[in-house]
């Protein structure tokens, strides 16, 4: 029987038992005892702050509104970049206009309505459309491990967030007046740039002040405002027809949400205490703790899960009391730590190659959405609500089946059903089995997607945390630049790519650990101990 001294808190902290109530009086008289108590976030949380209250439940909302402006500007091109209505000048119309001559048709509806029609990307320019789409998801690939690594590093979770909001300000603004299409291209790829660290940053920022027992299920709602955020758009992009003015209307969101929200929203007391700022992050304790109702013992304050309580700790802790520099330097972590430990090497390998398989699942089966050659608003709509069951469903099971066999489960639910969709013909009553299977599909593959932040997140302790998702964010960009290319391959051969990605990325979750109601851990030295008295 594994043994792992983090449950045995996790276990003790249930619901309303003695063991709730005499814990603190027993932790406070041990503080008495000793001149003073330290103890880890999460245990500050559980014990004193509260796990999840009035401040973590506002911080939460304001600080996950950012997905939906991430849907914004990845989503967008579905609007922007579509193939417009045309009509032949005479006679009956092909299926495509590159079977009549360039002039025997015409656009309906003015030129600025897409790119596709201003900039006549269409027979043998259509390949540009997609470059513009992979160009954009390069950007993003590149910008998650950029800002996450500036996350973790000096610039802080919050302090990300602004620059990303700036950037995507800018770079949408100046999108709407682009005079051509390679000024066009060019200006997608560095909004996908800043778009990257969008998601990221948020999820980190509002799921770390969260107690351990709440942060699963709080960290799978994050998705219902991505899907928020699309189904949002499909609305916008209606009542802004115009290509150059819809990407005016969904950049500036960002800066309302820099001007409005982002002065609301505090730093993380994790990144806080790993730089060694334990005042500040003593500050975001306290505010927690009043905020929730609750009230801080005298003497307690916050200690890295590696701390040692000797003299010197505790005499650097005084000084960091009084607000003074202290004599260690921050504790920091880049993605070269991760892969110099056993422990979290396996692990990056495997969350990645994960990440890499469910985008090209998710982004390969949404796309499909174009091609169905119905009203495209209504399309994106309906495909963003049937998300938010699959987001219902990972949230409830959660912490009933744990992140590993939740993971395995709906990957092998979209892979089998991929696999169904794969065999079946595309003619009469089976092009409806094969429009199921591909609904099933991506039901499970959201779950998937929406598990994998709070998994990852969970996978590697807070130095390194962000930078760890960054790469699993980066092998998801990659997955959705080659999900197209699989798209275009056509009948069923999409859906049997897309279904050996889900039943391969199942089989590469059984080699992850189960973190349900396990530590937070702060630094690698912490995730290491903490492992290692794991006895079987």
């Amino acid at each position: 029987m594994a043994v792992n001294p983090g449950l045995e808190s996790e276990s003790a902290a249930g619901d309303g038992g003695a063991a709730d109530l005499l814990y603190p009086l027993l932790r406070a008289d041990d503080g008495d005892r000793e001149g003073e108590e330290r103890m880890g976030i999460d245990e500050m949380l559980r014990w004193h702050a509260g796990e999840f209250g009035r401040w973590q439940l506002r911080h939460f909302v304001l600080t996950s509104a950012a997905w939906a402006l991430e849907a914004f500007h990845t989503m967008v091109m579905i609007f922007a970049d579509r193939e417009p209505a045309w009509r032949c000048s005479g006679g009956p119309c092909p299926a495509d206009p590159c079977g009549v001559g360039p002039d025997e048709w015409e656009w309906a509806g003015g030129p600025a309505e897409s790119t596709v029609k201003e900039w006549g990307l269409v027979c043998g320019d259509k390949y540009k459309v997609g470059l513009v789409q992979s160009g954009f998801f390069a950007g993003c690939m590149i910008g998650a491990g950029v800002f996450g690594h500036l996350s973790d590093s000096f610039l802080g979770r919050k302090g990300s967030l602004i620059m990303v909001c700036i950037l995507n300000t800018i770079f949408g603004l100046l999108t709407s007046i682009s005079p051509t299409y390679w000024v066009y291209a060019t200006l997608r790829f560095l909004t996908g740039f800043s778009t990257g660290g969008v998601g990221l940053c948020a999820f980190v920022l509002a799921t770390e002040p969260i107690g351990p027992t709440k942060r699963g299920a709080a960290g799978m709602s994050t998705f219902y405002f991505f899907s928020g955020g699309i189904a949002l758009l499909s609305g916008i992009a209606y009542l802004f027809p115009s290509w150059r003015s819809l990407y005016i209307v969904t950049s500036l969101p960002s800066l309302l949400f820099l001007i409005a929200i982002l002065p609301f929203v505090s730093e993380s007391p994790r990144w806080y205490l790993v730089r060694r700022r334990i005042h500040e992050a003593m500050r975001v304790i306290r505010a927690i703790a009043k905020s929730n109702g609750k009230h801080l013992p005298n003497g307690v304050t916050l200690k890295l899960d590696d701390d040692d309580d000797d003299d010197d700790d505790q005499e650097n802790l005084k000084r960091s009391k009084n607000d003074q520099p202290l004599s260690e330097k921050a504790v920091s972590g880049s993605i070269v730590d991760v892969l110099r430990s056993p422990t979290t090497r396996i692990r990056l390998i495997l969350t990645v190659a994960i990440n890499f398989l469910c985008s090209i699942v998710y982004y390969g089966l949404s796309l499909n959405v174009v091609n169905l050659k119905t009203n495209l608003y209504l399309s994106v709509l309906l495909n963003a609500i049937a998300e938010m069951p699959a987001f219902v469903l990972t949230t409830v099971l959660l912490d009933w089946f744990g992140r590993k066999p939740l993971g395995v489960g709906t990957m092998w639910l979209s892979g089998a059903f991929c696999i169904v969709g794969s065999l079946v013909g595309s003619v009469g009553a089976m092009k409806i089995v094969r429009m199921v299977c591909g609904i099933i599909g991506i039901f499970g593959m959201a779950a998937t997607y929406n598990l994998l932040f709070i998994y990852t997140a969970e996978l590697f302790p807070t130095v390194v945390r962000n930078a760890a998702l960054g790469c699993a964010t980066q092998a998801a960009q990659l997955g959705a630049i080659l999900a197209p290319l699989v798209v275009v391959l056509g009948d069923g051969v999409p859906f049997a790519v897309f279904g050996v990605c889900g039943l391969a990325g199942g089989m590469l979750a059984f080699f992850l650990p189960e973190t349900m109601n396990r530590p937070l851990y702060d630094t690698m030295a912490g995730l290491e101990e903490g492992e290692s008295r794991v006895v079987e």
